[in-house]
């Protein structure tokens, strides 16, 4: 299907409402901080709960969800969002007391703090930076580019589509820190929801609301030891890959982080959550089940091709403006996340303790973006991204979420040895992933984390001496 110029007028119309309205209201903003780290990274901690609610809504729904969860084309996906209302529970009543406790910028000042070193700090920042830089942005841009071409016919190279949206998304990093980025995601979630939802509606129309024929592995909730999501891994190691992503990860805590006080932060992360319960489960899995009945298994090409077949001309302009606000919001969210954690975790620890801050995010951003845009191909044989996205990022989710058990769990742990435990670690799972693979990814994350924990207390009494106590950190 080709976009009439009519919907690429409405599409572009809505892309620069989108911008405009972010600009107005940055600068109407009743909180400017004059600390450049407040200001850049944390909006001045000005931020309601409602453009917390929307930020973080979006900053995990973009095309590598909507296409991975609903190229998988089954229902069993929708665990992973309903795992997620009990990740950002978690945030909003047990971490996010404590961030708040302890002032921090980054989810790994909390660290430093706790372990009284900065290498420790500076090892998590790393591995973040990493993994979204080499993992989350190529992915991300490839998914979307993916998305792009597949719904609306267009006959350009994958990469040129990949580049065209990053360069577009940074300029909301770049130019207007977090808060720019908290307020256009809030904007382009609201349009994206609401055309989610109606592709929903008029996926299941197109087949009469009929779900025969489809086969029962593609409609049940209770997962074979053959199905991308076991039924047995949701009471192993499901639960600790939400506490890592939505309570440790830089990307998501830094919008809660955000707020005027702890109060306003927990109303919206936990307003975040019932959307998430609500609204987003059906939006990643049914119309990818519609399109295997309508078109059999096309993995991750089937919601661009489900949503360009039963939406209205006149929707298509509007939902191509939801997708793009969307995915360069979501964008601009990762790499001002990162920038974070290099500024503050890294530069300013090891280079220079006062830069100029939007000028050196600016900088590292615009390096990251050329990474993420020259991976982008590597991605591109990807049998499933959102499988593929899981279980790389466990190489550095669990030794992460390690550190973070025991900085909060035990006292009098030398930082060393949680550093050799998260090193551990990684080369740990790595083996799991491309060595040896005895079990499903889930369960040997569970299995990486434990063993982590217990390296690192070991490590910490037999080299270094020290008698670990445990005492539950509030």
């Amino acid at each position: 299907m080709q976009l009439p110029l009519l919907q690429v007028a409405i599409a572009a119309a809505l892309t620069a409402l989108v911008a405009g309205l972010t600009v107005w209201k940055c600068r109407r903003a009743s909180v400017h901080s004059t600390d450049a780290h407040q200001e850049y990274f944390l909006a001045g901690r000005g931020l309601s709960w409602f453009f917390i609610a929307g930020s973080i809504t979006i900053t995990n729904l973009s095309t590598e969800q909507l296409v991975g969860m609903n190229g998988n084309q089954m229902a069993l996906l929708a665990w992973w969002e309903l795992a997620a209302v009990v990740g950002l529970g978690i945030l909003a009543l047990v971490f996010l007391p404590i961030y708040y406790r302890y002032n921090c910028t980054t989810t790994t000042e909390l660290l430093e703090k706790k372990y009284g070193a900065k290498s420790i700090r500076s090892l998590i920042g790393g591995l973040f930076t990493f993994a979204n830089v080499f993992i989350s942005m190529p992915i991300m841009l490839y998914s979307s580019a993916l998305f792009l071409k597949s719904m609306f016919g267009l006959q350009v190279p994958l990469l040129v589509i990949a580049i065209i949206l990053a360069m577009a998304g940074s300029l909301f990093a770049i130019l207007g820190g977090l808060r720019a980025v908290a307020v256009a995601d809030t904007y382009s979630g609201v349009l994206l929801l609401t055309m989610g939802t109606a592709i929903v509606f008029l996926a299941l129309a197109a087949i009469n609301w009929d779900f025969s024929g489809i086969p029962a592995e593609r409609l049940t909730m209770i997962g074979g030891n053959d199905s991308p999501i076991p039924w047995h891994t949701l009471l192993t190691g499901m639960i600790f890959i939400q506490i890592f992503y939505w309570s440790t990860n830089q990307t998501i805590t830094q919008r809660a982080m955000a707020a005027p006080t702890l109060r306003e932060a927990q109303k919206g992360v936990l307003a975040a959550a019932t959307v998430r319960f609500l609204i987003i489960p059906p939006m990643v899995v049914l119309p990818g089940i519609v399109s295997y009945k309508l078109y059999g298994d096309i993995n991750d090409a089937a919601y661009g091709t489900i949503a360009g077949a039963v939406l209205p001309e006149f929707l298509t302009g509007i939902f191509a403006a939801a997708l793009v606000t969307a995915v360069l919001a979501h964008f601009a969210s990762v790499l001002n996340s990162t920038a974070t954690l290099y500024v503050c975790d890294i530069h300013e620890k090891y280079f220079n303790p006062n830069p100029n801050v939007p000028r050196l995010g600016g900088m590292v951003s615009a390096i990251f973006v050329v990474i993420a845009i020259l991976l982008v191909p590597v991605y591109s044989d990807a049998e499933s991204i959102i499988n593929l996205v899981q279980q790389l990022n466990g190489l550095t989710s669990m030794p992460i979420l390690s550190a973070f058990i025991v900085g909060l769990l035990f006292r009098n742990v030398d930082a060393r040895a949680a550093v050799l435990g998260v090193l551990f670690g990684v080369g740990l799972y790595a083996i799991f992933t491309f060595v040896w693979t005895p079990l499903h990814y889930i369960h040997l994350m569970f299995i990486t984390l434990w063993l982590t924990v217990g390296f690192a207390l070991t490590v910490n009494r037999v080299v270094f001496g020290r008698k670990a106590t445990f005492i539950l950190s509030r």
